[in-house]
């Protein structure tokens, strides 16, 4: 993958020329991923609604986005990777994150927050009972590792018997869309692709320069992309320079927190080697004033 982009390595996120004197950030990041589209504009709520459509497989449109943390107007404010919690207008939850970077313990931690997605809905209410609970969307987008080993680009995980493949019939459902696995995908003719499909090659080639043309058609074609790439647009260059530095200062605290924890972890195991020393020296027949001694001259 080639960009134009000449920030250093810390800054690899943008800005990236578009065109017709547009820049763009890159979208697979999660703080430039949430500022698009949890904006109260109309271009944000009809690219979530759009995306969403997309990748469950029928058309909903996002009545509210959840404020289960301070709303993001702009990259300054502070998020988690709780990234975009939505409800369509049937009352559906969904919950929309991008990943560049997911976890070895990724899988678990999708299980969680779809479980607490389902478990948070309001059941309070004599007159209410199990069938008013409504379908649940966790949708993990994975921008660089491979989540499944085969080739497949989405995957709709479900309750189900392994053994006769009979589903629950639960209403939760877990999606993944690995965008490393676009690849053979991209260079497929637009109108052959799914609109899943547009999304994925959009996020993961947007900022490709060997890709732009392709790019560009994918924008003009979909409405939802469009409307992504207007709100992308207009995250200002004071918002790009401040997002950076707290980049770096998260870069600078999170290493500070792995250098304290691996201090802490080496005082923990030097004093477990003590013991054992010690206790060594006891089994040996050695007495307190010689164990002391012994320690002493060590």
């Amino acid at each position: 993958m080639k960009t134009s982009n000449q920030n250093p390595a810390q800054y690899e996120w943008g800005p990236f020329p578009l065109g017709d004197g547009r820049s763009v950030l890159d979208i697979r990041y999660d703080e430039v991923f949430k500022a698009v589209f949890t904006k109260d504009t109309k271009e944000s709520r009809g690219a979530l609604s759009h995306l969403i459509s997309a990748l469950i497989g029928r058309i909903v449109e996002v009545e509210v986005v959840i404020a289960n943390e301070p709303p993001v107007d702009d990259l300054r404010q502070r998020y988690l990777r709780f990234d975009v919690a939505c409800v369509t207008e049937q009352g559906e939850p969904v919950n929309v994150e991008m990943s560049f970077n997911p976890k070895a313990d990724e899988p678990v931690r999708l299980e969680y927050y779809a479980a607490r997605l389902f478990t948070g809905q309001d059941m309070h209410g004599e007159d209410k009972d199990y069938s008013d609970l409504k379908k649940t969307y966790q949708i993990a987008i994975l921008a660089k590792e491979n989540f499944s080993l085969d080739e497949e680009l989405i995957h709709n995980f479900i309750y189900y018997d392994p053994n006769t493949r009979i589903s629950l019939g639960g209403k939760t459902k877990i999606i993944t869309v690995e965008l490393i696995k676009t690849k053979p995908i991209v260079d497929k003719p637009i109108e052959e692709m799914t609109k899943a499909e547009l999304w994925a090659v959009y996020f993961q080639y947007l900022t490709d320069e060997e890709k732009r043309d392709k790019i560009i058609e994918i924008i003009k074609r979909e409405v939802g992309i469009a409307m992504a790439t207007e709100t992308l647009s207009k995250i200002t260059q004071d918002q790009i320079e401040y997002a950076r530095m707290t980049t770096l200062l998260k870069s600078k605290l999170d290493y500070q927190s792995g250098m304290v924890n691996a201090r802490r972890s080496g005082i923990k195991e030097g004093r477990e080697e003590e013991r054992q020393y010690f206790l060594e020296l006891l089994n040996q027949g050695l007495s307190v004033d010689e164990i002391k001694e012994r320690l002493r001259n060590s």
